[in-house]
Formats: C-alpha cells, structure tokens, sequence
C-alpha cells in the first residue's frame, strides 16, 4: 500500500480556488429502483446551531415520522449518545414504535462506545472512517496501512457485538479513490459477507468538492466515485449513502447526482442545518425524489409545519428567499409576473405550491407590483373568484394603485404590509367589506 501522502496539488492548490480537471472519460447512469433518504438533523444538523432540547427533537422527529410516510422515504435519522440529553431523547423517539425513520447512532471509531450503542437497542451505528490523506496524514498522524487496521478493527468489533457498522469515509473527494477507498470498501465488503450483516459505507462530501459534470476527474467526480464503488467492490447501493455540504452551492446537485448512479441513500438535515454551509435540505431531496420516482405518497404540506416550527418556537428567522419554506420563495414582486399571474398563476409558479406546500402564490405589492399586483392581493386577500375577481382596469383598483405609488414618493423602499393595504382596501373597496 502507498505509504506517501497524496493531495492532488493540481485539483486542490489551496491558494487558489479547486480545479475541475477533465479526461473526458463517462460513466452510465445506474439509479437503484429503491432511493431513499436518511437524517441526519440531531448528529450533523446540531454542530451548526445551539442544540435543541429533548422536547425539540421529539417533536421533530414526529415531523419527520409524518414526512417519511409508509413507504418510508426517510428511512433512518441519527443521533448523539454522549450526554445525558442526547440518549434521553434517543430513548424518547425509540418509545414512538416507529417503523420509519429508524433511530440510528453515530460514534467515535473507539470499541467502548459500542457498548453505548447496543446497550440501548440501537441496531445501526455510524463511525468515522477519515479516507483522505489530509486527514490520515495531517489530522490523524497515521498512514494508510495503519488507518485501514485500525478502522477494520472497529468494524470487526461492532459486528461481533451484533451491531450494523455504516462507516462514514469523511472528505473521500479528496481522497485516493483506486488507492485507498475501493481496497477499504473491497474489505467492508468482504467482512459483510463473512458475517452476514450488512456493512454500510456513507461517502462524505465534507468540503463541498463534489462535482457532477460528464468527463470530470477523480477524485472530485460524484458519477465515477460512484462507479468505482459499485463496479470494484460489488457493495449493493442499499449500502451506499451520499452525505454532502453545501461549501460550493452544489449540495443538491451532488446529492441527485449520487442517486443516478447508484447511490440507495442521501443523507440530510431539515432546512440544510449542519457544519459551515450546511448539508443537503431534506425538503428539496423530498421534491428532487418525487421528481425522479414519480411517487406522490409524501405529504409535503408538513414542511410548512416544520418551517413555521422553526421559527415560531425556535426563533430561527428562515432567509426569505430560500426554496420551498422561505417567506418570498414563492411571492412575485413584479408587475409584469403579476399580470401573468391573473391569466394563470401556472405561468409564474413552479407547481401549486397551495396543494402542495399549503403555501398559494402571493404578490409582495411595492411601487413596482402596478396594478395587476394590487388587483391580484386584493382578489387573493378578499377570495373573490370567477366573474367576482377585479381586473387590473377596475376603478377602484386603479385608484388604490395610485395609493400605493404615493407611498412611495418619499423614497420609501419596503413593500407595503397586509394591514396597510387592508387599510387602503377598506377605503377604495368599501363596498366589499
């Protein structure tokens, strides 16, 4: 085995931005007929907020229950067992009987913290496997050989004790794919077969490197990272899982990336919480898996719940124009979109959000919306529909367009609030209230 350390200078400088290097050579498609999602919003998603409490996590995890559905989209969620806190609400969520999503652990690559594991009855644990040589070598102070005997170790050790291993191979896009992970994950999978568990290997996408494009290089390329797995070590995608980070913007695509050729699982938090940038949104992969199988059995209307949760009793203000639960993701500001919008909100909606998310298309009305802006709040606000709905040339909205560019003679730039044009509404409608 390579005893010197690898860092792929030409892809990864440091003093310059990552390189995509390219040799054009392509790999097919291979989605798994079985994908799903795992969690990861009590392990990952707290290292980047204040932790939650025990009531926090149960509540939560009853979202995710309800987001899973029977078919179990969100197959596993996994927790800290370190502090008193964390194995009480562990334990709390285990007490739900829930079929999905299975209550799994995460733990330090020590034998001792086994017995944590298998003391309370969880039958799956994650452990840390750092596969790249800047943690091998710069962070661990071990080499290759010894890194391999050591995490093989824990491995063997958690098997003996009748306990499902998922070793998460921290920054493997960093890392020597045909060097070092394809001749550990050929070990896992020799040592699933022997003992007739089935050891899962989760691929870290830790810094974000990740890149889906066709004739990219390794080791930053998801589809032949993928491939390799797959075609060298006949490790089964049910037992693959892709866990990104959000540090390039590329965190969703990635993660679809990983499914389409042959990844079973990707790992996420709800709203993307975790480490830095964060890590792949479990609501998007909710849409981005609908999207791909088809499959309307998730009840997307509870991300809105959880949303609001967030911030009404967290007090986590959502950035307003983040996908699918951020206050303007699906509110147009512009005159022009809200002309479309009257005809058929169909024009300048990406679905029925109202069906689907419990969130119909609104119009933020500033001195830009005009009157096919205020003429759709006012037939939204008040649900005239039909032959009742005011078109933009009523007089009365013309004249409470007017209204509404006054206020803005004075160089205010906020749009205007529901109670304030409630108010106008009142005045130059006043024979519909």
């Amino acid at each position: 085995m390579k005893h010197q350390p690898d860092y792929f200078r030409e892809q990864f400088p440091y003093s310059a931005p990552p390189r995509v290097l390219f040799d054009g050579v392509e790999v097919p498609t291979a989605m798994p007929e079985d994908i799903f999602i795992t969690d990861t919003t009590f392990r990952d998603g707290q290292q980047a907020r204040p932790p939650y409490t025990v009531e926090q996590i149960v509540t939560l995890f009853d979202y995710l229950h309800r987001l899973s559905g029977d078919k179990g989209v969100i197959r596993q969620s996994e927790f800290f067992l370190y502090s008193e806190k964390d194995r009480e609400a562990a334990y709390r969520c285990m007490e739900k009987g829930y079929r999905f999503p299975e209550v799994t652990a995460w733990i330090r690559a020590v034998k001792k913290d086994f017995a944590l594991v298998k003391d309370m009855g969880i039958k799956e644990t994650g452990i840390l496997t750092s596969i790249s040589d800047y943690h091998i070598y710069l962070k661990l102070g071990l080499d290759r050989e010894k890194a391999m005997m050591q995490y093989l170790d824990i491995v063997e050790a958690a098997l003996t004790a009748g306990i499902r291993p998922r070793c998460h191979l921290e920054d493997v896009t960093r890392a020597d794919v045909y060097g070092f992970v394809v001749p550990f994950v050929q070990r896992l999978t020799e040592l699933s077969e022997q003992s007739g568990i089935p050891v899962k290997v989760r691929l870290c996408d830790t810094m974000g490197y990740g890149v889906s494009y066709p004739g990219a290089i390794l080791p930053r390329s998801v589809p032949r990272l993928v491939h390799a797995l797959r075609e060298e070590t006949g490790i089964r995608s049910e037992q693959l899982e892709w866990h990104g980070h959000n540090d390039f913007y590329k965190v969703m695509t990635n993660a679809a990336t990983a499914w389409l050729y042959g990844v079973g699982g990707i790992n996420g938090t709800l709203l993307g919480f975790g480490e830095r940038t964060g890590n792949t949104p479990i609501e998007g992969l909710l849409f981005e898996y609908m999207g791909l199988t088809g499959d309307m059995s998730v009840d997307t209307t509870v991300i809105t719940e959880i949303a609001d949760y967030f911030e009404r009793e967290l007090g986590y203000h959502i950035p307003p124009m983040t996908p699918f639960v951020g206050k303007q993701f699906n509110v147009t500001a512009a005159g022009i979109h809200a002309d479309g919008v009257i005809k058929n909100e169909e024009i300048y909606n990406i679905f029925d959000t109202g069906k689907l998310l419990n969130r119909p298309l609104g119009v933020q009305v500033t001195d830009k919306a005009g009157a096919a802006g205020v003429a759709f709040w006012v037939n939204k606000q008040l649900g005239l529909k039909g032959e009742n709905r005011l078109d933009k040339k009523h007089p009365s909205i013309q004249a409470m367009t007017a209204w509404v560019a006054d206020q803005y003679k004075d160089g205010r730039t906020t749009s205007l609030s529901d109670m304030e044009l409630l108010g106008a509404a009142k005045h130059f409608l006043a024979d519909l209230f």
